[in-house]
Formats: C-alpha cells, structure tokens, sequence
C-alpha cells in the first residue's frame, strides 16, 4: 500500500486519536508500539510520534532506535516524541515550573510558514504535560511558544523533522487538523487517496487473490462489522461465502427473525439457527460475568463448528474484527489488562482447523460505516448501536433464567423504540437497559409489590473507548419509565445511569 503514514505508540491514550484525524484527511495510517518498529520502511511515506505518560528522564521510559526514521523520512514528533528528540539530541528536559495541562494559546509563532502555514498567532492548543523542553536539541530552530513554555514547537534544520509540545489530534487544538494537512501533505507530499471507495476496490481485489475459490464460512451478529465483512465477502467471492446467524436466546425482543428479513434483501446466502435452548441450558446457575462469556463463548464455537462441519471443504472463518482490536492485542505493553473477554482476536480452538480472515481488521468503526455506505447498506442497519456479543447475558445482572431474559427484552423494546419515537436514537451511540439483581418495594393500587429493577443506559461516543452519558429529555425518561412500570409485568422501578467512561465502562458486566 502506497502514502502509508507510521505511528509509534509510545503508550498514550490519544495515540488512536492521531490515526483517526491521519485518515480524516484520507491518508492511510499504522500504529505499531515503539518497541516494535517495522523492518520495512519504504511503504511509509512519514512518521508520528506519540505522546506517552512516561517521562524521557525515567530509566524506564521508552527509547526506540530511530536511526532508519530520523533525517530519512518527515517525522513529527508530538509531546512525549518532542521531548524525546530533545533529550537525546543535545537537548535539556525538565521538570516544569508550571505544569501546563489542557487549553493553552500559541502566542508567538516565529515561523509562519510550513508546519504552521495558515494557522494564526493566539490558536488555541492543547497540553498535557509535567516536563518542559528547557534547551532545544542541537541544530533546532524554535517554532513556536506559549506563555509558559517557551519551546512549544521546533524544527531540526537540514531534515525534515518538526517537534510540537502540544496535542494536534485533540478537539481542543483549534488548528490541529491544518497543522496535520500541512504535514502530511505539503511538507511530505502524501497524497490523500485513502477513500471508502479505493478501500472497497483493493480490499476486494486482496480478498479474490487471498481466497480464490475457497469456501468462507462468517458467523453474522446483525451489527455493522459482520455485517459489513459479509457484504466485502460478498462481493470478493459470491456464493462460496456461507453466513450462519446464531440466535443464543440472548438478542433484543424479535431480533432473531427481523436480522435474518433484512438480509433476505441483501443477497447474502444466510443460515438461522435456533440454539436458544442449549444456550440457556449452558448459562444454568452462573452469575460471574466472566464464567457466563465463556459459557456464552464455548456454546457459540459448539454451535457454530456443528454447522460449519455440514458444509463441505471450508477453508476459511471470516470475523469482523476491527482496528481498535487488533490495537488492543497489540499494545505498547503488550496486551493490557483484560477488562473482560473479547470475542475477536482471541484465536480459535484447534479443533476448528480454519484460517482466519479479518478483511475489516484496518478500520475504525466509523469508517466502518463509511465503507457500508459505499456497499449501498441500508443506513439504518448501518446506524444500529453496537450490541455486545453475549448479549443479554451481561445485562443481566446475576445468574441467567428465561423469565429474566423476557423482562429485560421487553424493557429494552420500550426503551429503543421509544428513542426511535422521539427522534432520538441517532444521537446515542448505545442504549440499553439493566436487569439488576435486586427487588424494590412497590405499590400498584391497593396493593404492595416486591419487584425487579432495570437501569437504562444511553451514552455518545465515537469508537466505545471513551463515552459519556447522554442527557435525555426529562419527559421522554418520564414516558418510559411509567410505560415500563405499567406494561413489563416484574417491574416496579427505574433508574437511569449517569456514569461515564472512564470510570465506569459502557456495559454493568
């Protein structure tokens, strides 16, 4: 692939978001952790630095050998990678009189041309720091100050290779998007051909060479990667591509049978299997949320390797595994701490025998979308919220039984098609409600009741790695929560959940 950009994940948390604003600007972009630096350069035409929570003056703070990059390619080094250059260039870091954290202003820009053409004195950055560049590495030129901090951006002269102190990708840097196209673009000359279009051709293109005439089996979910991966299949290998959609008895209300009428339009060859009842049987008694993905997860690979195995010379598994995945498996300190099992880049049982392909293992989930959108998917199948992969089962706070599973999908049928009412569905990013393992005391007439509780939840985000909770109008949480007490028999109280994430994650289990 051509006008690649490398990433070096020095290990913090805006590292996605730089890849995201790269290919906002229809550049195609890596990350790979520092410790872990391709041995093939060529096909990358520039390289970023992230910045990290380490500090350059830590004996353990990362040091990547960056003889193959520095003064060979355009290299932009942000925060960290700024103070990094410095460091072990000649330069001096220390701890800063003034830690500068969040908004801040440029108010000198002394070259205003290059890396800061087009973007005006006073622009708001964004800082996130405790060191300050005191010196500039040898043959550096200063760029660009703050009020406190003097050595906000500088160049190293004969090389193309510029250092900022400051955050680009963050919403919060006016500018950053400009500062990134007159790098990429005019300083490394990247052209911007990375397009859900030019996606679509090359990943077909690699499908139909990568899998000539074998067969694919694809486990569908309903959601928008599986979704997506079967249409891109689709298209690369028609018919040799068998799509299976599990129902675990875990979907929303009727989402067995509405998922498999919208892909009866969509030429897809799907198989619906009912396996409700061996799924329940395997979640008997277990209330770990831990035990119940694995009970979840083992019954899944029963099911679906009894119907792979009626299919005749299957080569392949198809998954729709997506790049925060693939970058979660990957990390700069090796895979972080589980949080809690995920259903793609965990390898297959050896029984299973079959190669696995990932053709969306490349994309952020909004480009995801994008790439559906070109495919001609229904938007409304591509702007359904995520559904995580165990279903209902992690919604259900405690052990799993068929009475609690048909009150939660019931409260979670009013909530959605009551977000869908008011116009409000696609302004969440997920919604869902909780079952929770207690009852409330209630009164309904003259009577008392002793009755379960639901939580709802609705949150904005844009790839599930950070959320925060949605403000819903007072009336519709008004609506809801009556129709719910009055309708879903078993419930006597509602609550709705104001946490965000971090701390709290999106899902309760």
């Amino acid at each position: 692939m051509q006008n690649n950009v490398l990433i070096l994940d020095f290990g913090s948390q805006y590292t996605q978001l730089i890849a995201r604003r790269v290919r906002e600007l229809n550049i195609y972009c890596e990350i790979h952790p520092y410790h872990k630096i391709p041995e093939n350069l060529d096909n990358f035409k520039a390289v970023i630095l992230s910045g990290s929570p380490f500090s350059v003056r830590a004996e353990d703070a990362p040091h990547p050998d960056l003889s193959k990059i520095k003064g060979h390619k355009p290299l932009l080094a942000v925060c960290y990678g700024a103070q990094y250059l410095a460091h072990f260039h000649g330069g001096k870091v220390a701890p800063s009189d003034n830690r500068e954290y969040g908004r801040a202003k440029l108010t000198t820009i002394y070259v205003n041309s290059g890396l800061f053409a087009g973007i005006p004195e006073d622009t708001q950055v964004w800082m996130s720091h405790s060191d300050t560049i005191a010196e500039l590495p040898h043959g550096a030129v200063r760029l660009a100050s703050t009020n406190d901090v003097h050595n906000a951006a500088y160049r190293l002269e004969r090389e193309e290779t510029y250092a900022i102190q400051f955050h680009p990708e963050v919403y919060h840097t006016t500018h950053g998007k400009q500062l990134l196209e007159n790098f990429l673009i005019d300083i490394a000359e990247i052209q911007a051909s990375w397009t859900p279009a030019a996606f679509v051709d090359t990943t077909v293109n690699e499908l139909k060479e990568k899998l000539g005439d074998d067969k694919v089996v694809l486990g569908l979910s309903g959601g928008v990667d599986s979704t997506v991966a079967a249409v891109l299949l689709n298209k690369a290998i028609g018919k040799n591509l068998y799509c299976i959609f599990v129902n675990n008895g875990l979907l929303r209300k009727n989402e067995f049978q509405n998922v498999l009428d919208q892909y009866e339009h969509m030429g897809l060859n799907v198989k619906g299997v009912d396996a409700s009842a061996r799924f329940l049987k395997a979640l008997k008694g277990i209330s770990d949320p831990e035990a119940k993905r694995k009970a979840i997860g083992n019954s899944f690979i029963e099911v679906f390797d009894d119907e792979a195995h009626q299919l005749k010379d299957v080569d392949w598994l198809a998954q729709g595994t997506i790049y925060p995945d693939v970058i979660e498996s990957v990390s700069v300190n090796g895979p972080s701490v589980t949080i809690k099992s995920h259903h793609n880049v965990g390898g297959l049982p050896d029984f299973m025998k079959l190669k696995v392909v990932e053709p969306l293992r490349m994309l952020f989930k909004d480009e995801v979308r994008r790439v559906g959108a070109e495919l001609g998917i229904d938007p409304e199948l591509l702007g359904r919220h995520p559904f995580p992969g165990p279903g209902l089962a992690i919604r259900i706070l405690g052990d799993i039984t068929e009475e609690k599973v048909r009150i939660l999908q019931e409260v979670d049928a009013v909530f959605i098609n009551g977000l869908k009412k008011w116009n409000l569905y696609n302004d969440v990013w997920q919604a869902g409600a909780i079952l929770l393992p207690v009852q409330s005391v209630g009164v309904m007439g003259d009577e008392r009741t002793y009755e379960k509780v639901v939580a709802l939840r609705a949150v904005e985000s844009t790839d599930g790695m950070t959320a925060d909770w949605v403000n819903l109008p007072y009336e519709f949480l008004q609506e809801t929560s009556n129709y719910i007490i009055n309708r879903v028999k078993g419930v006597n109280r509602v609550v709705y959940d104001i946490s965000s994430k971090p701390p709290a994650t999106i899902e309760w289990e």
